[in-house]
Parts: structure tokens; C-alpha cells; sequence
């Protein structure tokens, strides 16, 4: 498996990798209800946000977006049958490393209010910490590690 940098040709992919998770899923439908197409995405993507791909037999199979001039980690999404094999993990840590570069003195993120998601673990173990409840969505809040 690869990592690189997501480019534009990618987001159609970002998507499908998107609409297929197990939790959280959400449909174009969804997603367009939101404000997040196709177009929107290219555009923060030539703005304040990056993100990276991670590629298995030249498909992607998860990804990672963060916005460094808020600090918030976007979205960050794997292929069900790629979960549990360190790719979250490790675009997780790509996209913090990046926040950190960029000045960003905390991150921080939106995700289920249900702490039997799997993702709610998932950010505990990687130093999320819970920063309150509202309209429906658990925020939470990491500081960067010291270099």
C-alpha cells in the first residue's frame, strides 16, 4: 500500500470510498445536502485544506482531509474491508503532522455523539479528547505533540 497526496483526478474515488463505510455513512445526496460535491471539495482542496490517499492495487481504499486554517480534521475515511489494518492510523497522523506544520495550536474534530462507534474509540486511542455535545455531533479536540 501507498500514501500520497490526494489531486484532483482523485475525489470522484474519495467518494465511493466515502459512501462505503460502515458508520457514519452518508450518500451524495447527504453529503451535496451539506454543501459537499464534487466541486466544493476541488475548491477547499485549493484553499487552506489538504488531504491524502491511501492506495491498495492502484485503488483507494481510504483518506484523509484536514483544514489548517481552522485545524480541523476534516474527514478522514477507510474501505470497510481495509479497516484494522493501520491505514486509518496512519493517515490520521499524516494529517495532524501537517496541521502541526502549519501552525495549528489545537485540532479538532465532529463525529457520532454514540460512543460505541468504532470511530469514537478510534480517535480516543490516537489522543482525542471529548469537547462537548452540540447540534447533534460529539466534538472533540487534540493539542499537537511537542517536536
Amino acid at each position: 500500500m501507498t500514501c500520497r497526496p490526494i489531486v484532483e483526478a482523485d475525489i470522484p474515488a474519495l467518494f465511493e470510498v466515502r459512501e462505503s463505510t460502515d458508520e457514519n455513512r452518508l450518500t451524495r445526496a447527504e453529503l451535496a445536502a451539506l454543501g459537499i460535491t464534487e466541486e466544493t471539495v476541488a475548491q477547499k482542496l485549493q484553499g487552506a485544506y489538504s488531504g491524502w490517499v491511501c492506495e491498495a492495487d492502484g485503488k483507494i481504499v481510504g483518506f484523509v482531509m484536514g483544514d489548517c486554517a481552522t485545524g480541523e480534521l476534516w474527514v478522514v475515511a477507510v474501505l470497510p474491508e481495509y479497516c484494522g489494518l493501520g491505514i486509518g492510523s496512519g493517515l490520521i497522523k499524516r494529517v495532524e503532522s501537517w496541521l502541526a506544520e502549519n501552525g495549528c495550536k489545537e485540532f479538532w474534530l465532529t463525529t457520532d455523539v454514540d460512543p460505541g462507534l468504532r470511530a469514537y474509540s478510534f480517535y480516543r486511542k490516537h489522543g482525542w479528547e471529548d469537547a462537548g455535545i452540540r447540534d447533534g455531533l460529539r466534538y472533540m479536540a487534540k493539542q499537537p505533540n511537542p517536536h
